[in-house]
């Protein structure tokens, strides 16, 4: 009966020490799982856009991203889209900020909201590219651009080489937020100043959104009656204007112009339809915004880019590095040496509405 007690007692014995082992080895294979995790080296970088309402910003990710790829093929591009909600936007940027990114992209909604949420980010040591838009007030460690005064005066000269004989115009701008908006104005306005034409109005569509303007424009078509042309903040408003002047049998009545060099605004263009647009090419500014965002994730300097301006931009209390290329008027006489000839656009796409 002694016996049968210690055999039983040398076996409890043995079974509670296999438990033991088999939990300890469980930790330690957790233990090492976290170890590895901690240890995985490559460069993680946020992305945070406006919204793809706006056609140009998928191109822009796009190459963005293919551009990471070229330049380390390890690196992790997390892209989020605020749908164009400044709330939502810092909610992504704080979601970002939270995941311990090594470099964060903003295509800023609001130019004067992010401040806050960019020193954040600054303090989480993380630099900040702003892409696109400048963000007030926030010295970020560069921003990204083109020469969007430029791009206003190159709305206003290719108004005045096709004719305004009753010296009137309507502007149908974008958000008040986007500080773009007041640079392309400045251009646009100085053009019109230094050749007596008149602004009879000015509208700024919340949010960018197209449907808004053509809404505003529908309701002063009375406006219109001795207006010349409309310069329209972007090609999607542009897009949406065109439909309205259709519909009140004004086409070609009423000039328009654009920016973005979005695929529908070519095609007017080469129709006869739209003055010009405005083409900013992306793909540069894509690609300069990748090897920036690569090097400041690895804590090197930037570098000065080829073909590109740079010095600084004051955001309202620092002045900040400031890289900016030069925007190119597309008309139809060069539609073939520009959008197409880059790959931007494809011919047969631009030119699937024209029959000569």
């Amino acid at each position: 009966m002694f016996r049968k007690i210690k055999l039983l007692i040398s076996f409890m014995l043995i079974t509670m020490l296999l438990l033991v082992t088999g939990c300890g080895s469980v930790e330690g294979d957790a233990s090492n799982d976290s170890v590895e995790e901690k240890e995985v080296d490559h460069l993680t970088i946020g992305f945070s856009i406006d919204s793809y309402l706006i056609e140009r910003w998928q191109r822009d990710t796009d190459i963005f991203d293919a551009k990471i790829k070229e330049l380390d093929k390890d690196a992790e591009v997390n892209l989020q889209n605020a749908n164009g909600d400044i709330e939502t936007q810092k909610q992504q940027i704080k979601y970002l900020i939270d995941k311990k990114v090594d470099v964060l992209i903003i295509v800023c909604i609001d130019s004067d909201s992010l401040s806050d949420v960019v020193a954040e980010a600054k303090s989480a040591g993380i630099p900040v590219i702003a892409y696109d838009r400048l963000i007030k007030n926030a010295d970020v460690d560069v921003y990204l651009s083109f020469d969007n005064e430029m791009v206003g005066q190159l709305m206003g000269e290719a108004l005045v080489e096709a004719g305004l004989p009753n010296k009137k115009v309507m502007m149908l701008s974008g958000p008040n937020e986007d500080n773009n908006v007041s640079l392309v104005e400045s251009g646009f306005k100085k053009v019109m100043s230094d050749n007596d034409i008149e602004i009879v109005d000015v509208y700024h569509a919340p949010g960018w959104k197209a449907e808004d303007a053509a809404t505003y424009l529908s309701e002063h078509l009375t406006e219109l009656e001795d207006v010349d042309a409309i310069m329209c903040g972007n090609d999607n408003i542009a897009t949406m204007v065109n439909r309205t002047l259709s519909e009140a049998r004004l086409t070609g009545k009423v000039k328009i112009v654009g920016q973005d060099a979005d695929l529908e605004a070519c095609q007017r263009v080469v129709e006869g339809v739209q003055v010009m647009t405005v083409y900013k090419p992306v793909e540069k500014l894509a690609q300069t915004a990748a090897e920036y965002a690569i090097a400041l994730a690895k804590g090197e300097e930037i570098a000065s880019v080829t073909d590109s301006m740079t010095g600084t931009i004051n955001d309202g209390s620092y002045d900040v590095p400031y890289c900016y290329l030069s925007p190119i008027a597309v008309t139809a006489d060069n539609m073939d040496d520009t959008v197409i000839a880059t790959g931007f656009h494809m011919k047969d796409e631009v030119y699937m509405n024209v029959t000569n």
